[in-house]
């Protein structure tokens, strides 16, 4: 059983952060067969925080406290989610494995949003939309089986693994709540509480549906030549159903429906006991759809293409057991017919459409392990080149929100013993680097670097032979002023100020 609560103050000028958890689980294990059944209920309030906006002068944020917000107190969203999950799995021999899972998820929230659609750096005025979500409900239920064997033909051992699974999701948003502001507000002098929540319900964007039903049949085999090399051979065969749109009376703006073959392959080559190189290429497929309109008017429908995507990759793996564990690869990374979407300044809309093809390609290093018996480390670093490569106005931009270079990197020191009676002191700090990138399709504007510092101690000991945890957690160490992403010119999410956290778990 696991049982969490939260009540705090948000960060910025107003919010409330509420959350409570409960989590029973029941497990049964025999000799052969395992079965772990869990269910996951929480409720939840959060912030429904929209972030700052541009400066139209500058292309930077507003010049104002980070902690001051541009929206109202009712800015929040309130719902509960379920979650149920089963586990079967069955071990027929030392050689042939099966494996069954299924989950079941419900969310349902209301949420209160006050929009802004535009600003006047001379005067600081805000133009707002007051805006509302009432009676959304989501459920998405996965369930996979397979099957899992080593063989051997002619004297080649074979790994082989097929299987089937079947995804049906819903989104449902009843209300949609849409009316303009009816009082002014400024950026520079603020003053809340002159706006009410949202009570207009519009029909034409009200009960917004996206049904989806996936199902998929997959193998693999991969095939030891030898001690070093192996063959790595599968498919997937996926097909997909899926409808969406919006209004009252319903309008679909999706209606899709088809299936494909996925091939994938990949050889490994095993240097010795710690060292392998591989290479690898997949297909994969992702149905496309929209709630609303594509700015062209059209329904995304058998004429237009679900997003579809093809990868390469080489790369080595070190692995000095007790150690260090090393990656290091290359890659490419093609997709077609993707959605791009874009904010308009003119209709205070966002326009959506397909585009043409995007590439992202680059490398990637990760490190991680135990460098002394007290040290230990995990270290990343990515360099990449996302681009979007065929599209009739953005061709050549770089991918929004993607930036060109992350770094991250953590070191932790066990001190081992304090006290003595099997306590445990440890303590960490580490640093994650983003660089800068474009906050939209049109790269129109970009989000700067920032780097982030995080600190922590932990200490483990026994209280009446029950496991306790306590741990001090300090994030931004350094308060950077940073922003995390953005999804128009009137919307950058701004990073979390320092905060320090104090935790406790008790095992029981």
């Amino acid at each position: 059983m696991v049982m969490d609560y939260e009540d705090e103050d948000y960060w910025r000028n107003f919010g409330i952060h509420r959350e409570s958890l409960v989590a029973p689980s029941l497990a049964w294990y025999g000799d052969t067969t395992q079965v772990v059944l869990s269910y996951e209920h929480r409720e939840f309030l959060y912030p429904f925080d929209r972030g700052t906006a541009l400066d139209p002068r500058t292309n930077h944020p507003l010049d104002i406290p980070r902690t001051r917000r541009l929206d109202e107190p009712f800015n929040e969203m309130e719902g509960r989610s379920d979650l149920t999950q089963l586990s079967f799995d069955h071990q027929f021999n030392d050689n042939w494995k099966s494996h069954f899972g299924y989950s079941w998820n419900r969310e349902t929230y209301d949420a209160n949003q006050l929009r802004i659609n535009a600003i006047n750096a001379a005067t600081g005025a805000v133009t707002r939309s007051n805006d509302a979500t009432h009676g959304a409900v989501s459920t998405d239920s996965f369930a996979i089986a397979d099957l899992e064997g080593t063989f051997q033909i002619a004297g080649f051992q074979n790994d082989l693994q097929v299987g089937v699974d079947d995804e049906k999701r819903k989104i449902f948003r009843s209300d949609l709540l849409r009316q303009t502001a009816r009082s002014s507000f400024n950026y520079l002098n603020p003053v809340y509480g002159r706006e009410s929540p949202s009570s207009t319900v519009s029909a034409s964007d009200s009960d917004q549906t996206d049904k989806l039903r996936a199902t998929s049949l997959f193998a693999q085999d991969s095939f030891h030549l030898n001690e070093q090399w192996i063959l790595v051979a599968g498919a997937r065969y996926q097909t997909y159903d899926q409808i969406a749109g919006r209004g009252r009376p319903f309008v679909a703006n999706t209606n899709i429906n088809g299936q494909k073959w996925l091939p994938r392959g990949g050889v490994v080559y095993k240097y010795n006991d710690v060292l392998s190189f591989y290479g690898s290429y997949t297909q994969s497929l992702k149905p496309s759809s929209t709630i609303a309109p594509l700015s062209s008017g059209v329904v995304i429908d058998s004429a237009v293409l679900p997003e579809q995507a093809r990868s390469y990759e080489l790369g080595a793996k070190l692995d000095i057991p007790g150690r260090i564990t090393a990656t290091a690869a290359v890659f490419d990374i093609r997709k077609k017919n993707i959605l791009v979407s874009q904010f308009n300044d003119a209709t205070k809309l966002t326009d959506w459409r397909t585009s043409g093809e995007a590439r992202s390609r680059g490398i990637e290093l990760d490190v991680a392990g135990e460098l002394t018996d007290r040290w230990s480390v995990i270290s990343s670093f990515a360099l990449l080149d996302a681009k979007i490569t065929k599209d009739p106005l953005y061709k050549g931009n770089e991918l929004w929100n993607v930036a060109r270079r992350t770094a991250a990197v953590s070191a932790v020191y066990d001190w081992g013993s304090i006290i003595g009676g099997g306590d445990r002191l440890r303590t960490g700090a580490g640093a994650h680097y983003v660089g800068e990138r474009p906050g939209d399709s049109a790269n129109s504007f970009a989000l700067p670097a920032y780097t982030v510092a995080d600190a922590f101690a932990s200490y483990d000991t026994k209280v009446d032979e029950h496991k306790l945890n306590i741990q001090f957690n300090v994030k931004n160490l350094f308060d950077r002023t940073y922003y995390t992403s953005s999804a128009n010119r009137y919307f950058v999410s701004v990073g979390d100020t320092r905060q320090f956290i104090l935790s406790t778990t008790l095992e029981f």
